[in-house]
């Protein structure tokens, strides 16, 4: 507080009960007092210090008769000229006050501490410090020894067991299975290509009509067994609209047949495994499900005139090239299907794309039934309705032709369809309650049955719907195609 404002009560410094601070008093002298009293503040009433030479005055600023005079050291004679006063004295009153402060801009004479951002600098610099040093610390404990060998060092010995499994388990399945499973190399007179086989009784090896198509003009075919042993073989007989052949091998070096199952009772969700040489790798076993049944599957060449119309099993068991004709077993290593087609990106049907989880097996009780007349007549019978379908037509279901087609009439009158009573124009809506959804997939259907089978269809006539029941027969007899 400022001398201009501080109140003043009556008592002068020395009445206060601790020190205001240390204010500098200077000695006094006659030779000066009068021009420094105005300066310094005093009333010409009050007293004034006693001059050099005969003590120091009170510090209080009290009365010289109330201040006991100590005797201070000879400054000489009085006629000495006084020192100069200060540069910067500061009045001193009965209300008297410490110092002002200095002005802004002037400079600081005390010590002053480092400012904050000094601090921080200083923080970061022992952080990064302390950094260092535990890296540093880390690394030295931690850093490999000058040798990087340990010869007392050591894994253990192997487990200890045998490489038997469950009879049920997918290897107890492929251990069962494998041996009779073959590989096909087949050689043309300007071609060649690999498939897979499986081994029946007999002797005989199922597989692809287009694994041997090959060689059916004079090529070579080589069967290699699952042992490594190999032989030469010929075809016995092939049915391009069904994808399915039979070759017989000159020597079976043992090997045991395979055992056929029932496709009917194939249901979807059904754990399957696919067994054959895909890419030319023999014995590769790959595991899945079946997918869906009667999935319709058109499979041949482009611009084909016999492809063949199969009514698949799907499944996502791995199939690839040189898959084809090898077998699709269930759980209890029976073979439920042959494998024949793969599906790509594409929606291409056996192109030599990788399998991306679509693939497609004949069922094996159309197999079985194509084998065993394959063998026994060296063809297979083509079974048929007799009718010629509208390819036209979009609509709800199938619909029979409405002219002739190719000197075919719409519906052959002595056929399974007319004897049931359909009629040029009527559209098939089902077949054994499976609703159809295209022609492609009535052909299938149809031609996956044995000769006698009896078929139930629903078709509609006009607004009405109707059933028929009608027997499927075969083709006239089929041309032998042997070897």
């Amino acid at each position: 507080m400022t001398d201009e404002t501080r109140p003043t009560d009556g008592r002068t410094p020395s009445d206060l009960s601790e020190p205001q601070g240390r204010p500098e008093f200077l000695p006094a002298n006659d030779g000066w007092e009068s021009a420094r009293t105005e300066q310094l503040g005093w009333n010409a009433s009050e007293q004034r210090p006693q001059p050099y030479g005969t003590g120091w005055g009170d510090p209080s600023g009290r009365p010289s008769g109330d201040t006991a005079v100590h005797s201070g050291p000879d400054y000489g004679p009085p006629s000495a000229p006084p020192p100069p006063p200060p540069g910067a004295a500061v009045g001193m009153g009965p209300g008297w006050g410490p110092p002002p402060p200095p002005a802004e801009g002037s400079p600081s004479h005390g010590r002053r501490g480092p400012n904050t951002g000094v601090l921080v600098a200083l923080g970061v610099v022992i952080a990064l410090l302390a950094s260092v040093m535990g890296s540093v610390g880390t690394y030295l404990l931690t850093r490999p020894s000058a040798s990087s060998t340990d010869p007392s060092y050591s894994l253990g010995p192997a487990p200890t067991g045998d490489t038997s499994r469950p009879p049920e388990s997918v290897a107890g399945v492929a251990s069962r299975v494998l041996p009779g499973v073959v590989s096909l190399e087949v050689e043309g007179a300007s071609d060649a290509g690999t498939g897979s086989g499986f081994l029946i009784k007999g002797g005989y090896v199922v597989t692809n009509n287009h694994v041997v198509a090959l060689a059916a003009q004079g090529g070579d075919i080589k069967i290699v067994f699952n042992n490594r042993k190999s032989t030469t073989a010929r075809i016995v007989g092939r049915d391009p609209g069904s994808d399915l052949a039979v070759v017989k091998p000159e020597e079976t070096f043992g090997t045991p047949e395979i055992t056929l199952g029932n496709s009917d009772q194939v249901v979807v969700g059904d754990p399957v495994i696919a067994i054959g040489s895909p890419l030319g790798l023999t014995g590769t076993v790959t595991t899945g499900i079946v997918s869906s049944l009667n999935r319709p599957v058109v499979a041949g060449e482009d611009n084909d005139p016999d492809p063949a119309y199969i009514s698949a099993i799907q499944t996502d068991a791995a199939i690839n090239p040189g898959n084809s004709g090898g077998p699709l077993v269930n759980a209890k290593g029976e073979v439920v299907g042959v494998n024949s087609a793969i599906a790509t990106l594409s929606r291409a049907i056996s192109s030599q794309s990788g399998s991306i989880g679509l693939g497609f097996a004949i069922p094996i009780n159309q197999a079985r039934r194509v084998a065993e007349e394959i063998i026994t007549t060296g063809a297979a019978k083509r079974v048929k309705i007799g009718i010629v379908l509208d390819s036209r037509y979009r609509g709800e279901g199938v619909r029979i032709a409405t002219e002739p087609t190719q000197g075919r009439q719409p519906v052959e009158s002595d056929g399974p369809a007319g004897k049931a009573g359909l009629k040029p124009g009527d559209i098939i809506l089902e077949l054994n309650g499976l609703r159809i959804q295209d022609s492609t997939e009535l052909i299938s259907l149809i031609r996956s049955k044995s000769p006698g089978t009896k078929i139930a269809i629903k078709y509609k006539r006009g607004t009405e719907e109707r059933m028929a029941s009608l027997t499927v027969t075969a083709e006239a007899e089929p041309t032998p195609r042997p070897s």
